[in-house]
């Protein structure tokens, strides 16, 4: 068990079993690099108040910086008898600067230290989803323009309902991942990390020392905006930023899940439309034909996890009382768990979206069912004069007739067009295309 940060009033040593069912550094240790750049800030505040000289504040930062080089270089293995992240890098600090260390954590607290922590690991994932996002909208855009002559049909209560062009369907799940951009727009706009809350009451330092420490850090963490907090109870114990992204995350895996289901459907020798990747399916153990969509499947699974993960964090905040209480340790595996299955689904799939083809012959067999045309065909009575409702009884007794007696649309002759309808001429039969179906429509972009 390693040294501890605090246990001056404490006589008995704490019970083993209790301290590992309490400790977090077998999951917080993924917080570090951005612990280390809080310690830096904090070593810079104590210098600027005059309670580090410039040499003690030089070798303090020093150390840190050198446990920094290790996290990007991805040697630094945490030790996993410390009780938490912060424990760990103030022990290595002392390795380090020995004593010195006793007054690097001067004013101030693991309240504030993790307020900060995980809110700057939720800046940074946000953007890092973010151009995520953007790639995936990349390969459905180069998928879009690869298949750019093509037709679907489009569905609606998983029936076939009107034809829609394929770049059409793909840009609805553009739309979507988009609005998932906007949205995490939206929660970094304003996004503040606040210095000098100490354990809930605010520190000793003067706001005039966090704001020059301040200046010097904003451009250092990526432009991120640091203030000085106005309420200090209200920072160490905030966590809606937490609830906020796994809430946005959640929003963005049910998008993802949507499109897992779609393409599972579409890839099935019943739809047999698309021809999913090999290099993101699995085969069976036992019946050697299968190519299974794993990938998808596992996302649609994953989709399980991540509304869990949001439930827990809304859960663990719901009765907390003021100020920082120790359920809130807790937020942290939800929320990593959120963001790393989101990045590599997301990284997953901007490659898997790249490798679909489509099976035209079969696509093209679909679209020649008569009754995609249906809509297009009660549109075509309206310009003649007839009343939509009218219309849409015809049309729909059409289509009874032609099931009840095994015949085409396309092929009803004149004189029979003329039973349903005295509007119809056989200039109807042009309308039994997919282009001109699609081009029809004149209130979408194209």
């Amino acid at each position: 068990m390693s040294k501890k940060l605090w246990g001056g009033r404490f006589e008995k040593q704490i019970d083993k079993d209790f301290f590992e069912f309490e400790k977090s550094i077998h999951y917080d240790y993924k917080l570090a690099e951005y612990d280390i750049y809080q310690s830096r800030i904090h070593v810079d505040a104590l210098k600027e108040g005059g309670l580090l000289t410039a040499s003690e504040a030089k070798k303090i930062d020093t150390a840190l910086y050198e446990i920094l080089k290790e996290i990007e270089k991805g040697t630094f293995k945490p030790d996993m008898s410390a009780e938490d992240i912060h424990t760990d890098i103030h022990n290595r600090i002392e390795k380090k600067v020995g004593k010195l260390v006793l007054k690097f954590h001067t004013f101030r607290s693991r309240n504030e230290q993790i307020a900060f922590d995980t809110k700057y690991y939720c800046e940074i994932k946000a953007k890092s989803i973010l151009k995520l996002l953007s790639n995936l909208v990349l390969s459905f855009e180069y998928l879009s323009n690869k298949y750019n002559h093509v037709f679907i049909p489009g569905y609606t209560h998983t029936q076939r309902a009107q034809i829609i062009s394929f770049k059409t369907y793909l840009g609805a799940f553009v739309v979507m991942f988009e609005k998932d951009k906007e949205r995490i727009k939206k929660f970094l706009k304003d996004y503040y990390l606040y210095l000098g809350s100490g354990a809930l009451a605010g520190s000793p330092l003067s706001k005039q020392v966090y704001e020059k420490v301040v200046q010097k850090y904003k451009k250092i963490l990526s432009d991120s905006n640091i203030e000085i907090a106005d309420n200090p109870v209200e920072n160490v114990s905030n966590r809606d930023f937490v609830i906020e992204l796994l809430a946005i995350v959640a929003i963005l895996q049910m998008h993802l899940s949507r499109l897992s289901e779609d393409f599972i459907l579409f890839s099935t020798k019943e739809f047999n439309y698309f021809n999913l990747p090999e290099e993101f399916c699995t085969g069976s153990s036992l019946m050697p034909h299968k190519k299974n969509p794993d990938f998808l499947e596992l996302i649609r699974g994953y989709t399980g996890h991540v509304y869990g993960n949001l439930m827990s964090g809304l859960t663990i905040m719901k009765g907390l009382p003021l100020t920082y209480n120790r359920d809130m340790q807790l937020d942290k595996e939800s929320l990593f768990s959120s963001i790393e299955i989101v990045e590599k689904e997301l990284s997953l799939m901007a490659r898997f979206i790249k490798g679909i083809k489509l099976n035209e012959s079969k696509i093209d067999e679909a679209l020649k069912d008569p009754n995609l045309y249906a809509t297009e065909i009660s549109q075509y009575l309206v310009y003649k004069g007839t009343p939509f409702q009218e219309a849409h009884a015809i049309v729909g007794e059409m289509v009874k007739y032609c099931i009840d007696n095994a015949i085409d649309m396309r092929s009803l002759n004149k004189e029979t067009l003329r039973k349903f309808s005295n509007k119809f001429d056989r200039d109807v039969i042009k309308l039994f295309d997919p282009r001109v179906s699609v081009e029809s429509k004149k209130s979408i972009k194209r």
